[in-house]
């Protein structure tokens, strides 16, 4: 038996309920038709505004409840129970978007933007990577200049890839070079809607996992904004981004544990029924060393992201503890996940077995949101370690 969690209460609890019946009723039964279609359908995220989901982080006025980020963790935690690419396509929306717009935009854009958001009318994507600029935010090519002949517009060019609902969002928030910085720091953010001319999207990309979320290319040529497309301060996009990575990371820490916890559990199950030589494959010492094994993980884990969520519920969390939980919380995932698979045998390697979804879907867990190298720097340089220039 795992240590008791404590960082929810009765509140909480009876949002985990509400959460994990929307996921039973309305995910779990439809998966496999979001897998074949390769992307969540509109009429689900309406489901999900209609239960309060997507506007946890909203203001009352706009139609959100306004809550702490202890139920974002809720319902990030039962859409992962589902599959990885719910949780990140809703928290995409509910976690990552959702500061841009409550904390970054203006009143106008406030009562434009945010009711649409929490009923699921407007689904959201945020555009950062580029083909040749991932982790390495300073390194964007996008563009957006000024238009002399229109004062108070903008033309933005360039693309982005690997966006999650870039396919079908209705809003997504782009960086985009403002000005030449000797740091690379001139960026800003827009806000660029479906309809716009000159928005266009690419394919669908084939991943190898997460099938169930679509993730596609964008392209901008002269697509034309207007003063209030833009989203916080003018050349301020690069710290408004470093200001909300720390959340993103977090909620993928989050996800990763809870992916981790679900595969362990249904292999778990698995071990102690299924049969070889006579006798349950739990039983042998190999599989019990290592049910131990990934046991202690997890809970060690859990323990850490746990406090990391009490840490920024409160405002407090460093972004060196959300590179922590990030990096660590992806190995572990991929770790035990990988050995799940092992102990399944080679029905953990048939895409009829839930664990063989779990293994594909995690492995990009140590690449987004920053990958795992990039997270170690973070922590090494906040040890003194920075690199030496001559």
């Amino acid at each position: 038996m795992s240590l008791t969690r404590t960082l929810f209460d009765d509140d909480h609890k009876l949002f985990r309920e509400s959460a994990a019946a929307f996921v039973d009723r309305e995910i779990l039964p439809r998966r496999e038709e979001m897998r074949e279609a390769r992307r969540i359908p509109k009429d689900l995220w309406k489901t999900a505004g209609d239960g309060g989901f997507l506007g946890v982080a909203v203001p009352e006025e706009y139609g959100g409840s306004d809550v702490d980020f202890r139920y974002n963790t809720i319902f990030n935690e039962e859409l992962s129970r589902a599959g990885m690419a719910f949780s990140s396509s809703f928290t995409i929306h509910a976690d990552v978007c959702a500061p841009y717009l409550t904390r970054l935009t203006n009143d106008e854009q406030k009562a434009r933007w945010l009711p649409k958001f929490c009923s699921g009318e407007m689904v959201t994507a945020i555009g950062m990577t580029e083909p040749e600029a991932g982790s390495d935010l300073q390194g964007l090519k996008t563009t957006a200049r000024r238009d002399p002949a229109h004062p108070g517009e903008w033309l933005i060019n360039g693309s982005k890839t690997f966006i999650t609902n870039g396919a079908h969002a209705d809003l997504v928030i782009v960086a985009a070079r403002t000005a030449t910085d000797p740091k690379g720091r001139g960026i800003s953010l827009f806000a660029v809607e479906e309809g716009m001319d000159g928005f266009s999207r690419g394919r669908k990309l084939d991943k190898v996992g997460q099938h169930e979320a679509d993730t596609a290319e964008l392209f901008f040529e002269n697509v034309r904004l207007t003063d209030d497309q833009l989203i916080g301060e003018v050349d301020r996009g690069f710290h408004h981004m470093m200001e909300h990575l720390a959340q993103e990371r977090l909620g993928s820490a989050i996800s990763n544990t809870a992916h981790a916890q679900h595969a362990f559990a249904i292999t778990l199950e698995y071990i102690k029924s299924r049969k070889a030589f006579g006798r349950p494959i739990g039983t042998f010492q190999n599989s019990r060393f290592l049910a131990a094994d990934l046991r202690t993980r997890l809970d060690v884990t859990q323990a850490f992201v746990d406090q990391c969520v009490v840490a920024h519920a409160a405002h407090e969390l460093s972004a060196v503890d959300a590179a922590k939980a990030k990096w660590w919380s992806a190995q572990v995932q991929n770790d035990v996940i990988d050995a799940c698979v092992q102990l399944h045998g080679g029905y953990g390697y048939m895409e009829e077995y839930e664990v063989a979804h779990a293994w594909m879907d995690a492995r990009v867990t140590k690449i987004w949101a920053g990958s795992n190298e990039i997270m170690k720097e973070i922590i090494g340089r906040d040890l003194g370690l920075g690199e030496v220039r001559a």
